[in-house]
């Protein structure tokens, strides 16, 4: 197969050959077929806790929603996601990893559900750094709950977001590290000693910065620390909700666009109508203005986000270009997840995860998506 078009990156004319890989990227002898279509790598999301009205830590999730979120999620341009468990009981994660292990292994585009990501238990129990994660299942670290988890989700648990000022937490990040999990930090109110340890033992990636922090003073030692720290890949939330937009300017500024990564941390009001909804059993809502919080509260809880939107806010709020946004998307993402055959973008023998968009005043609109050279969305003429 072939597609031709404008690489969103370099923005050189290019013509691509592929099969489940990429086989060839030349430069394209002529004028593209359909004039003003760009062509970038498959978007990657590592944090995704539901979308198009599924939770995927929902009690009665089946492998038919997730279907049907993925099926949304493939329309925005995402090739790779990493669906994303809050914290909550022992039995419930157990259940709920279980069913997205089969639906990586059935669904006909499961593959997209790259691996799984556990944002907690083993997070801050303070309100604040908390955040909307119930209070009564946060917990310590455990080496052996870890392993019942990647038992039940075939060993996909490719990313725990935990805090780092748990007894324990050091000895923790070391182990499961050494099965290829990245370790991130977040939600929570350490010290900058405590996370500087984090890094020491194996910590990679600072869950949505700026975000699930603790009081004023130890919230700006949490995020100073962080963005100083050159082994630390960050995931912001470009929403224009969770994060002022001189502070989200400044925090990739200091953190460097090679390692600053944009997640959506969508939940499942993500492209639906506002109204209540869940998240691992709280209860939410999607407010008019896009504000995903707790029901009847004004504290954030995920996001409605999508990627193609959070692309394009990053050009608008974050002064990068729509190539750099599209590097924070798929290349950092790819790296910082772990995601093999993604790393090098249009190279050959890369994964052909493909997405051809145009823009339309500014703002990305979905062609095609193609995930190992399979096209998985084609938008409707």
């Amino acid at each position: 197969m072939r597609v031709a078009g404008r690489d969103a990156i370099s923005g050189e004319d290019i013509e691509i050959h592929f099969d489940r890989a990429l086989t060839h990227v030349d430069p394209l002898l002529g004028t593209p077929e359909r004039s003003g279509t760009f062509i970038a790598p498959g978007f990657i999301d590592l944090q995704v806790n539901g979308f198009a009205g599924v939770d995927f830590g929902g009690a009665n999730t089946n492998v038919d929603d997730i279907g049907a979120a993925l099926e949304k999620i493939l329309s925005t341009g995402v090739t790779r996601c990493f669906p994303t468990l809050i914290t909550a009981s022992p039995e419930a994660l157990i259940s709920r990893l279980r069913v997205l292990a089969r639906a990586r292994a059935s669904l006909a585009h499961g593959q997209a559900l790259e691996a799984f990501h556990v944002e907690g238990p083993h997070i801050s129990s303070e309100d604040g750094p908390r955040g909307a994660h119930p209070k009564e299942w946060v917990r310590p670290p455990d080496i052996e709950e870890y392993r019942r988890w990647q038992d039940a989700a075939d060993g996909q648990v490719r990313m725990i977001t935990a805090a780092p000022e748990w007894p324990g937490i050091t000895k923790y990040i070391e182990q499961v590290t050494l099965d290829g999990v990245v370790v991130s930090i977040g939600h929570t109110g350490a010290t900058a000693a405590q996370i500087h340890d984090a890094v020491l033992a194996g910590a990679t990636m600072s869950t949505h910065l700026g975000n699930g922090a603790g009081s004023k003073d130890r919230r700006d030692a949490f995020i100073e620390q962080q963005l100083m720290e050159t082994r630390l890949n960050a995931s912001f939330i470009v929403d224009g909700h969770h994060l002022p937009q001189e502070f989200l300017r400044r925090a990739i500024e200091a953190k460097g666009l090679e390692r600053s990564v944009l997640v959506t941390d969508a939940v499942a009001p993500a492209m639906c109508q506002p109204g209540p909804y869940t998240l691992g059993g709280v209860d939410v809502e999607l407010r008019d203005d896009g504000r995903v919080t707790l029901r009847g509260a004004e504290r954030l809880a995920g996001s409605a986000l999508r990627m193609d939107r959070a692309i394009t806010n990053a050009t608008t709020q974050a002064g990068v270009t729509l190539g750099q946004a599209i590097v924070m998307a798929t290349r950092n993402a790819a790296r910082a997840g772990r995601v093999p055959g993604r790393l090098r973008g249009f190279q050959p023998g890369e994964r052909a995860d493909l997405v051809l968009f145009q823009t339309i005043k500014g703002r990305i609109e979905v062609l095609e998506t193609y995930v190992s050279g399979q096209r998985v969305f084609l938008r409707a003429s």
